[in-house]
């Protein structure tokens, strides 16, 4: 990986976090009825899933998670799904995007990874929906240097990133990570590989791009 930049502070991640959230949600309150209901990046999520997730940490009290966990015997994932489902059929477009914005401040973290996995979970839940949408909203470049400079494989592992024999390298940055043949491609793009995404054609370069674009 090329050198990281400065280490930011908690008190700046939480600003970036805060911005995100308040950006995405105006983002998502110009949206058109039929573009609610258009797929996201995550599999068999529209996104109306993706939007109701990403309050999901705001809207529901530890104890309430924990037996919503319960009731998924553990997975989180499954927990996770379900729940998306649940809220976006039960909740408006206008709702889902207000949740966003009065949670633009809210202290919750994922339960590994602290303030840069919030950061994280925001920013490429945002940009599950741009990219898809193929709206062109740039994550600004503060935001994407403290997640790329925190990829690590542990991070790999869990999203499902497979990039071995393969390095990301940043067409509009100064950053790679890896090693092998190169795959170009946008800073934002190239972490949503590393978070185990799989763009539309014509994002990434290279010849291994086709790994990690949907056909």
């Amino acid at each position: 990986m090329e050198k990281a930049s400065r280490e930011c502070s908690n008190a700046e991640i939480k600003t970036f976090i805060a911005a995100e959230r308040q950006e995405l949600a105006t983002l998502l309150d110009g949206l058109g009825p039929a573009q609610w209901d258009e797929p996201s990046l995550c599999t068999e999520w529209r996104i109306r899933e993706v939007a109701a997730h990403m309050s999901m940490g705001f809207r529901y009290s530890l104890p309430a998670t924990i037996g919503e966990l319960a009731r998924a015997r553990g997975n989180l994932h499954r927990m996770a799904d379900r729940l998306a489902r649940r809220d976006a059929a039960a909740h408006s477009t206008v709702e889902l995007a207000a949740f966003l914005r009065e949670g633009a401040r809210h202290p919750w973290t994922p339960p590994i990874g602290g303030l840069q996995a919030a950061l994280g979970h925001d920013v490429v839940h945002g940009l599950d929906i741009t990219v898809a949408l193929g709206l062109n909203r740039r994550v600004p470049e503060d935001r994407l240097r403290v997640l790329l400079d925190g990829i690590r494989p542990s991070g790999l592992k869990f999203f499902g990133a497979d990039i071995g024999g393969v390095q990301l390298r940043a067409e509009d940055l100064d950053w790679s990570y890896g090693s092998g043949v190169p795959v170009h491609g946008d800073a934002q793009d190239l972490l949503l590989v590393a978070f185990g995404r799989r763009l539309p054609p014509g994002r990434l370069r290279g010849e291994a791009s086709s790994r990690f674009t949907t056909a």
